[in-house]
């Protein structure tokens, strides 16, 4: 029952991405800090988690959810170091993950990403999958350093691995990798509330993200700790489990594309029964066809 509720409740903060922000009430939301090492944390509270890395070159921040939780975030930060946030790294351009950017780049932090998020930062869009605008980036909330494959960050006592992911959630998508405690940040490549999202209209595929979780199974082990871009801290278990949910989906899907199926008919076989929804059954069905048909 208590896996049920959490399941339920990242479900919910998902959804929360696909409303207006101005919709939401930030005011009842309560960051939440777990400790994974003596120096890497990961933040809850809406929107995707935030990892946290503290010490005396000052504080790595993994995503910063949206901007009104920005002053929620600072004082969690606080509790932890009395440093500054010098990097915000984001692992995509969604605004659930890169909405406090414009608050932390305003205040010193150099905002990293991948080159494409960048590009999909600038002007306005429309998530058609959720049904939700977002409105161009502005200057100061842009990333002031964008690398094509890999950079590495080098503060702390640790080599901090940033590396691209291609054409999974999105076509941005960063991997972290904290390699000397073994820790990772998968972004929404790696999710668990259930069926995850791809943004196939912003170079997201099924294909893509079983590769993006290949990437990071070759790199995990057993004693790893993998902070997932919703929901709970995970371990390599859960991200095998993770990869198994979404190539079932995807050969079921791409066995009745060829038996000649219409989308309506490869919804209705009801393919992802035993699964968590997660984004909701139809649009993840939509979303792996699509990006097959392409």
């Amino acid at each position: 029952m208590k896996l049920i509720l959490l399941s339920i409740c990242y479900v919910l903060a998902f959804v929360a991405f696909a409303q207006p922000s101005s919709a939401q009430n930030f005011d009842t939301v309560k960051i939440r800090t777990l400790k994974i090492t003596n120096s890497i944390y990961m933040l809850e509270g809406s929107g995707g988690n935030i990892g946290v890395l503290v010490g005396k070159d000052g504080v790595v921040l993994i995503d910063d959810q949206f901007a009104p939780l920005s002053e929620k975030i600072k004082n969690a930060v606080k509790v932890l170091t009395d440093k500054p946030i010098s990097f915000i790294v984001n692992s995509h351009f969604h605004g659930d993950h890169t909405g406090g950017n414009e608050n932390f780049g305003g205040e010193g932090a150099i905002i990293v990403a991948q080159e494409n998020s960048r590009l999909r930062m600038t002007p306005d869009m429309f998530l058609g999958t959720l049904n939700n605008a977002q409105k161009a980036t502005p200057s100061a909330a842009l990333p002031k350093v964008t690398f094509t494959e890999s950079l590495s960050l080098h503060l702390n006592g640790e080599t901090v691995q940033v590396f691209h992911v291609k054409n999974a959630h999105t076509d941005g998508d960063a991997i972290i990798h904290f390699k000397q405690s073994n820790v990772f940040h998968g972004g929404d490549v790696f999710v668990r509330y259930g069926l995850p999202f791809i943004d196939q209209p912003h170079g997201g595929s099924i294909d893509g993200m079983i590769k993006g979780v290949d990437t990071l199974l070759a790199i995990v082990n057993d004693d790893s700790k993998i902070i997932p871009g919703h929901g709970l801290l995970a371990g390599k278990k859960d991200l095998l489990d993770y990869k198994k949910m979404l190539e079932t989906v995807r050969n079921r899907v791409l066995e009745r594309i060829r038996q000649g199926k219409t989308l309506k008919e490869i919804i209705d076989a009801d393919l992802t029964k035993e699964f968590t929804a997660g984004v909701g059954r139809d649009k993840f069905i939509k979303s792996v066809y699509d990006s097959l048909k392409k």
